[in-house]
């Protein structure tokens, strides 16, 4: 859901250069107290959970798995974890959509805290506006503290205002927080590509997400804790209290609800019809979950990635941002117990040696990939270190594909080893901004030409009035859009997190994510990428210097030279766009 915010932000700034005279400012005074993870789950009900399925599993491994591959675990994962959270909830997202499944889940978090547990929400700024401001009303109930990361200045009433209102700081409202965690008790937590919302779940009228998630139990979780604390306390969190007034939130919930009144009553709860038939707002039993048990580390973009000034990005020396309290930009690696804990301070020659042992014929572990990817001074730069000691295969999945020139080259590095490189994409038609699909189209015949398989999602037809961030069709039926980012690597690495492997995620926005050893869940996840690649997706390859797409198996559709799905209108319109927007603005 990011590439509306690129393409507008683009316009907006060259519009506001010639038209915006002054800008709302953020606060300085800020009342910001620090608040740390909780310090020991033991006693709790989840904590002697995790240790008893850890037990009867007789696991070698501390930490377990379970990929939550549809709208049903994947929701009713996080209503386990509310309903079942005794001391902390920490929630962490690029967006909270004010809608029928988080209303759900918000009402139980609000009786969590009621019951006493502590609940932080760590929101990036972006979209919390209109009716999904009203998210924010938590900030005012006991034991619910919620904070809006990188925020905009000015009123809540629309996304363009603000950014107007921003305009002279353009470099930093551009960048994101992206990340996505949902933590309970520091026992168990879930990670990956959703935010939360009806499109997230299954039950969004114009179009749903196709995502992958993966809940975490034990102690791996401590290092997403510790990630979460690096942003919670980070001087670009702001107490929502000291942006915006209840009354201001209040007048926005007035509204709202004046808004669904005048509403046909048809119209009222779209997502209702179909909620039944996706998820059945029950939590999943983490008694009965199959858990896999094997080693992992967190990688994580610290928040100095996200300047809160271009001086502070451009002066601010490690040592420096250490006496002020600020995070330097940088990698956060957590190593397997009984591996040193690293940054992206690690010696070169730790990383490099790894490479050099694995790349003579070894295979990569998890302390390898780690001690690799601190290699990088960003969780995507560490990806490309890591990638680079591929023996066999990688599978990629990237909802925006926007290769600069490292990933290229990395890319080109595997080609040239004779590594099988699959790539899934969006198609034109399945991307929720299509106009996106131009900085991936721009190089797709030359990621051709290197060797990678290339597979774009199918999804319905798509019109030219979805061009600029709509996820509906013309014809307002529901379509899928690909939103999760994996990476499987020799079936026995994979990387489940927030990022993309584009420039945005690379240079710009922060982003977390696990990278799990483990054959079977490698296994598991390869399992269900494939199922897609062979039903659900468009095969590209060149025939005869052209472009084709080669139809899913069983489709009954015909093989197309053509963006498959998308109008004639919006292949027009991308033509003549795509020219004028840069790889790093999408």
């Amino acid at each position: 859901m990011l590439r509306p915010l690129r393409w507008t932000l683009a316009l907006l700034i060259a519009i506001g250069l010639l038209t915006a005279g002054g800008c709302a400012e953020l606060p300085t005074q800020v009342d910001r107290p620090v608040s740390h993870a909780l310090a020991s789950a033991a006693g709790t009900p989840f904590a002697t959970l995790v240790r008893q399925r850890h037990d009867a599993a007789n696991a070698r491994s501390d930490s377990g798995f379970l990929l939550l591959d549809g709208p049903q675990a994947a929701y009713g994962s996080r209503l386990a974890l509310v309903d079942g959270a005794q001391k902390t909830l920490d929630l962490q997202y690029y967006a909270i959509h004010a809608d029928a499944s988080t209303r759900r889940l918000m009402r139980a978090v609000r009786e969590a805290a009621a019951r006493g547990v502590r609940v932080r929400i760590l929101i990036d700024d972006f979209h919390s506006t209109g009716r999904d401001a009203l998210v924010l009303q938590l900030a005012y109930v006991e034991n619910i503290e919620v904070r809006l990361f990188n925020p905009l200045a000015g009123a809540r009433g629309s996304t363009i205002g603000r950014l107007f209102s921003s305009i002279d700081d353009a470099s930093r409202i551009q960048q994101r927080m992206h990340n996505k965690l949902f933590l309970a008790d520091n026992v168990f937590g879930v990670a990956g590509g959703r935010n939360l919302g009806d499109a997230y779940f299954g039950v969004g009228e114009s179009g749903n997400f196709v995502d992958l998630d993966v809940l975490a139990a034990g102690p791996i979780v401590q290092d997403l804790s510790r990630s979460f604390d690096t942003y919670w306390n980070n001087e670009r969190a702001y107490p929502v209290q000291s942006l915006v007034k209840r009354e201001e939130l209040d007048r926005i919930r007035d509204e709202a609800r004046a808004d669904d009144a005048s509403k046909p009553e048809a119209e009222k709860q779209p997502a209702g019809a179909r909620r039944a038939v996706v998820w059945d707002e029950q939590p999943i039993d983490l008694a009965q979950a199959d858990f896999t048990w094997a080693p992992a580390v967190v990688l994580a973009d610290k928040p100095g990635k996200i300047a809160s000034s271009a001086e502070e990005a451009a002066s601010a020396s490690p040592a420096a941002a250490r006496a002020s309290g600020r995070e330097a930009v940088g990698l956060q690696v957590s190593l397997p117990a009984g591996g040193q804990r690293k940054g992206n301070d690690a010696s070169g020659s730790r990383g490099q040696a790894a490479m050099q042992d694995v790349g003579g014929g070894r295979q990569a572990t998890v302390q390898d990939a780690a001690h690799a990817a601190a290699g990088g001074d960003t969780l995507v730069e560490g990806l490309l270190q890591l990638i680079g000691q591929a023996q066999s295969d990688l599978l990629i999945i990237s909802p925006y594909f926007v290769p600069g020139p490292d990933i290229t080259q990395a890319l080109s590095a595997l080609h040239a080893r004779g590594i099988r490189v699959r790539v899934l994409t969006n198609s034109l038609a399945s991307n929720d901004a299509p106009v996106a699909h131009v900085g991936y189209a721009r190089h797709r015949e030359a990621l051709l030409k290197l060797g990678v398989d290339l597979y774009e999602l199918r999804s319905e037809q798509a019109g030219i009035n979805s061009a600029f961030g709509s996820s509906g069709s013309v014809t307002g039926q529901s379509h899928s859009m690909l939103h999760s980012k994996v990476l499987v690597m020799d079936k026995r690495l994979v990387v489940i997190g927030s990022m993309n492997l584009d420039l945005r995620s690379q240079k710009q926005n922060t982003e977390v994510a696990l990278l799990i050893g483990s054959r079977g869940l490698s296994g598991d996840t390869t399992e269900l990428i494939e199922k897609t690649l062979r039903e659900g997706a468009w095969h590209v390859e060149l025939v005869d210097g052209r472009l084709t797409w080669r139809a899913p198996q069983g489709s009954g559709l015909q093989d197309t030279t053509t963006e498959p799905d998308a109008s004639p209108g919006l292949r027009l319109m991308l033509k003549v766009i795509g020219p004028l927007a840069p790889d790093s603005m999408l």
